[in-house]
């Protein structure tokens, strides 16, 4: 037990809470927003898909494939970053760094993870299957991007974000706008909470020559930064909901979420970064979380017949 303990605190598996909610969306999008060839809504009652067991065989294929994907890129993360961590006081409890998992293991664990992917990915559809090794360039490539550029942030908000299009591919097989416009506010949402994160990092990212918006613009531009990108997810989100015809749940779920990146950027100061945890876990898993089961209560209800 206290193994598995190790490899859930190496991927941070607590961090889930902030994909898989985008994750659900994009498959209750596909579920109860089918578009037909030509581009047309066909709305069906939630009963008739969810007396099909191939729904509940690809849900949690999507579920697995998410949390194996995440899994892969935070432990060749870890993995990567290694010999940073072991310098920075704040990093240096990390698994690797303090010896509680060695660094081949953390490499195995990375392959075994991103083996299985796209295995899963090839049960859900031809299509999933092609786009996994595409979606692990993605979600691992991000290790390397702050070795040279500080937009690293939107790269970790771009692997991010292929979770509503890859669930809405896995039932539907096809794209369409509306996942894609989750996607986008999460690639904002994303990128913009990393850099407060980073804020945490600032000086010793200088010091390693590692970058970052905080570290190349400094904390009170960087935080900035920061609320602009989140002022995009905030847009994208309205966006969708009036492409997407969206009633009044899903309304309260988009001043929720807004609500709290407000909330988070309300606690976080320049000069104090005592509460970034709160802003970073609580504030944001929350806004995740609570956004999703509104929208998706909004699909149900809008769908039901009753």
């Amino acid at each position: 037990m206290s193994s598995i303990k190790n490899y859930l605190s190496l991927i941070k598996f607590s961090h889930t809470i902030f994909a898989m909610p985008f994750a659900m969306i994009g498959f209750f999008l596909a579920v109860f927003k089918p578009t037909n060839s030509y581009g047309r809504q066909e709305i069906y009652s939630w009963p008739v898909y969810f007396s099909n067991s191939n729904l509940y065989r690809k849900l949690g294929l999507v579920i697995a494939c998410m949390m194996l994907a995440r899994s892969a890129a935070m432990a060749f993360n870890r993995y990567l970053d290694r010999h940073f961590d072991a310098k920075n006081p704040r990093t240096a409890i990390r698994e690797i760094p303090s010896g509680i998992i060695s660094a081949d293991r953390a490499l195995l664990f990375t392959i075994i993870c991103s083996m299985s992917f796209i295995g899963c990915s090839w049960l859900i559809n031809p299509l999933c299957f092609w786009l996994s090794p595409i979606a692990l360039l993605v979600v691992l490539g991000y290790s390397y991007t702050k070795r040279f550029t500080a937009l690293c942030h939107l790269v970790l908000g771009l692997g991010l974000s292929l979770a509503p299009i890859g669930a809405y591919l896995a039932v539907t097989g096809q794209f369409n706008w509306l996942p894609i416009l989750f996607s986008f506010a999460v690639i904002f949402w994303v990128s913009g909470f990393d850099i407060i994160y980073a804020l945490q990092d600032e000086e010793f990212d200088r010091s390693q020559q590692l970058h970052s918006i905080p570290a190349a613009l400094g904390k009170v531009k960087a935080l900035r930064v920061s609320e602009f990108l989140h002022l995009l997810s905030a847009t994208a989100i309205v966006l969708a909901g009036i492409y997407g015809g969206f009633g009044w749940w899903y309304w309260i779920g988009v001043f929720i979420f807004a609500g709290m990146l407000v909330y988070q950027h309300s606690i976080v100061k320049p000069h104090d970064l005592s509460r970034v945890n709160i802003a970073f876990m609580t504030a944001n898993g929350m806004a995740s979380v609570i956004f999703a089961i509104l929208v998706i209560t909004d699909l149900l209800l809008h769908n039901s017949h009753l």
